[in-house]
């Protein structure tokens, strides 16, 4: 039988830490010679970790990133591996290293450089302008970065009309809810439009704001899926290509009679030669993993985990403290905490005023024993009094109103922080994107914080996680009373969330529309919304840019999250609907 055993190494870098990467990338080609992988495969950039930023601009990097390279040449042995570095030729490369049995075979450039979200790669890189197609083991192999496969009529079809019969994408896709399930259409569709074999190398972990979710994937000529790694999690996923049924495909396939494909990229091709013969030709056919998908709501909080853990990890925090109100949001956080840090690591400060309830206490205590947390308890009422008459002079001939209010929020970041710089342990954020979004925030208070793990998850969807978690723990960890609850600050009598904002039933589908799909005030009314709370919604929006600007980074588990991929000025004049 003509095949090729491949192996994708779905693995978790760290931008800079070459040394780690490195061995990272040494320990998997061990495993994959050791099950007899013609070839194995490492995500875009596996050298110096994804996205590496301005770093690019410093030439000690680019230095450090190609000794890097040379270290892992002299491991690959009896295999050839398809790696991710920068390369400098005629200026920086997005470049993926071919290497078979210790020698450096060619280098491919990435021909499409994505600039749009999250990416800035034109800011970088010189693109390539080649799609050649290697000879391995008598078989036609396409290798392709990222980007280059999104394209109906880019390289992979190039490639693919050129002689290859595997077309392998190495990628560092960053997550957002949903993704790969467009991805997968998107991969199927080339398998079945080339009538070839398309493998898909994803990268997994956190890095910064950004999540990797893997779910590398191996489809089939016919576009069926054939092996599958899981989400969120490391893996060297190993299947067989038949590459005699991609040849037999294509001799049925009207499209592939001579002069009858048709190409709209312009970037040629060319036949390299790697290597004429397999290392090994006698193992049996191996049984191949599909993973299953995770569903929406274990998809989003497993998310969140992997960008928390990553995060605090990489970083070297010691563990993390949160500000535990009794209310959702800092229970979904301490819960994500936990499930990422370990219950060791994660610490709660419960901070009563005269205006909170005796059940937030309650509840925030029953949370914390739940997830086997410990807790401090400072009350606020003291500061907060002494603060009162420190301004009391200033403030006589003035009416009380949210000053007052921010007053306590701020008392409370600054006792997070103290613990913070006291234990070495990094805020946790509790905001959420309703919250961020319209400015019901206060800054140097609630806004206080190293990491937002739900800055980028709306209230509704909050509500969702919690009772995922719940369900997940086959128990109430999270108390229901917490998930029942009216929303409330509680820094007045009697507060909701709803005096100040529209519910956030209403509210976040608003959102939805004017933040991640950019519609205008009269598109989202002409949807059925009632144009004073649109015009109203829309306007907290505009008015809370300088806020965002000021808040810390946090997972984004949506197509448009604020911060790297929603760029507004500051100072603008335009409003909406106006």
């Amino acid at each position: 039988m003509k095949q090729l055993r491949i192996a994708l190494a779905q693995v978790n870098p760290t931008v800079g830490d070459f040394r780690g990467n490195v061995r990272l990338i040494t320990e998997n080609i061990e495993k994959a010679r050791a099950a007899g992988a013609d070839i194995i495969a490492f995500p875009e950039l596996v050298i110096t970790g994804y996205p590496p930023e301005d770093l690019l601009l410093k030439s000690s990097f680019i230095d450090a990133n190609l000794k890097a390279l040379d270290k892992v040449i002299e491991a690959t042995r009896e295999i050839t591996a398809v790696v991710g570095f920068v390369d400098r030729k005629s200026g920086l490369r997005n470049a993926a290293a071919i290497i078979h049995d210790g020698r450096l075979s060619a280098v491919y450039h990435k021909v499409y450089l994505p600039n749009y979200g999250v990416f800035d790669e034109k800011r970088y890189f010189h693109a390539g302008n080649v799609c050649p197609v290697f000879g391995i083991a008598g078989v036609g192999v396409g290798f392709s970065v990222c980007e280059d496969i999104w394209y109906e009529a880019g390289p992979v079809t190039v490639q693919a009309s050129a002689g290859a019969e595997l077309v392998l994408n190495i990628s560092a896709s960053p997550y957002h809810h949903g993704k790969h399930m467009v991805r997968e259409r998107m991969l199927g569709a080339r398998a079945t439009d080339n009538v070839a074999a398309v493998a898909f190398c994803n990268m997994v972990g956190g890095q910064d704001e950004l999540v990797f979710d893997g779910a590398s994937v191996i489809f089939d000529e016919r576009g069926k899926i054939v092996a599958r790694a899981g989400q969120f999690e490391a893996e060297l996923l190993i299947a067989d290509i038949d590459i005699k049924s991609v040849s037999q495909a294509r001799l049925q396939d009207t499209r592939w009679r001579k002069g009858q494909t048709q190409l709209e990229c312009d970037c040629p091709s060319q036949q390299i030669s790697v290597s004429d013969a397999r290392f090994t030709n006698s193992l049996l056919r191996l049984e191949t993993r599909v993973a299953p998908l995770l569903e929406p709501e274990a998809e989003v909080y497993e998310a969140l985990v992997t960008g928390t853990r990553d995060y605090i990890h990489k970083n070297g925090f010691k563990g993390v403290i949160i500000g535990l109100s009794g209310g959702v949001d800092s229970s979904i956080v301490a819960a994500v905490a936990v499930d990422a840090l370990g219950p060791d690591a994660v610490h709660g400060l419960i901070m009563p005023s005269r205006f909170s309830s005796p059940q937030s206490a309650e509840y925030a205590g029953q949370l914390a024993a739940n997830l086997g947390i410990r807790t401090f308890t400072i009350p606020i009422e003291k500061a907060y009094q002494a603060y009162l008459d420190s301004l009391s002079d200033v403030f006589k001939d003035v009416k009380p109103d949210v000053t007052e209010e921010n007053v306590q929020a701020r008392i409370r970041g600054n006792l997070l922080m103290a613990l913070s710089n006291k234990f070495g342990w990094l805020v946790m954020n509790t905001g959420n994107k309703s919250e961020v979004a319209t400015g019901y925030t206060t800054l140097y208070g609630d806004m206080a914080g190293g990491f937002a793990i739900i800055k980028d998850v709306s209230k509704t969807l909050v509500y969702k996680l919690c009772r995922y978690r719940n369900t997940k723990a086959g128990r109430k960890l999270i108390p229901e009373e917490v998930i029942t609850r009216v929303p409330s600050a509680e820094l007045r009598p009697e507060q909701k969330d709803s005096d100040s904002l529209p519910e956030y039933d209403l509210l976040d589908p608003i959102l939805l529309a004017y933040v991640e799909e950019d519609k205008g005030v009269e598109q989202i009314v002409a949807q059925g919304y009632d144009e004073a709370i649109v015009r109203k919604v829309a306007r907290l929006v505009d008015s809370s840019e300088y806020k965002r600007r000021q808040a810390p980074p946090g997972v984004k588990i949506s197509p448009k999250a604020f911060g790297r991929d929603r760029r507004l000025p500051i100072t603008s004049k335009f409003r909406d609907g106006a």
